[in-house]
């Protein structure tokens, strides 16, 4: 794997080993950036990477411009990677890793009124709590990797729905009057200063 475009471009990205996790391939990762372009502005914008597996998504969003990435992810052989993917691109300042189970953290998360610019949603194909996961999220944007299409709720619009092989990307947006995903503003790293939980890279 490797990262796509950006600050690190062409740098190349571990993988935790065996079948933990199942990375995005890189083809699937550039189609999903392609399309977040008229989404959401990733200048600036705090991005969640839930499920993070090698972290791959959230840093493709830190290397093309968003101020910070919470990586949450259950594994310590996958969250160990991901930091060391974070240390060897020089990424860990804005940069921050959960070791949780995403459903539980989304709620605390929630407690804590944190909202994110863009979510980044790659859990194991036989996750189906969807429905769950979206009650608690707290997104403009999210994209959403699954094996088959998903049931929106009546917060959630589908923009978005494409299959690779596999994988079936959908790109949903949160139907609200707050403002436009990727906004900046003098208050945004106040506005994003992170959920409970979140454990720095040391």
């Amino acid at each position: 794997m490797r990262v796509i475009a950006g600050a690190c471009r062409g740098r190349p990205l571990r993988a935790p080993a065996g079948a933990v996790t199942r990375p995005t391939a890189d083809r699937v990762r550039e189609a999903i950036f392609d399309v977040l372009q008229s989404e959401v502005a990733l200048e600036d914008a705090a991005v969640v990477d839930l499920f993070a597996g090698s972290g791959a998504l959230g840093i493709e969003a830190l290397s093309r411009g968003a101020a910070s990435a919470v990586f949450v992810e259950r594994h310590p052989a996958a969250t160990a990677v991901i930091e060391a993917n974070l240390r060897s691109l020089g990424l860990e300042d804005r940069a921050s890793v959960v070791r949780a189970e995403v459903l539980g953290w989304l709620e605390r998360a929630g407690a804590g009124r944190s909202r994110f610019d863009l979510a980044l949603c790659d859990p194991p194909y036989d996750f189906d709590s969807w429905r769950a996961l979206l009650s608690r999220l707290d997104a403009e944007v999210a994209v959403l990797e699954s094996s088959r299409p998903l049931a929106m709720s009546g917060r959630w619009r589908v923009v978005r729905s494409k299959r690779y092989g596999g994988t079936l990307v959908t790109v949903v947006r949160h139907d609200s009057d707050r403002p436009r995903a990727g906004a900046s503003s003098p208050d945004a790293t106040a506005r994003h200063s992170g959920p409970p939980d979140q454990k720095g890279i040391s």
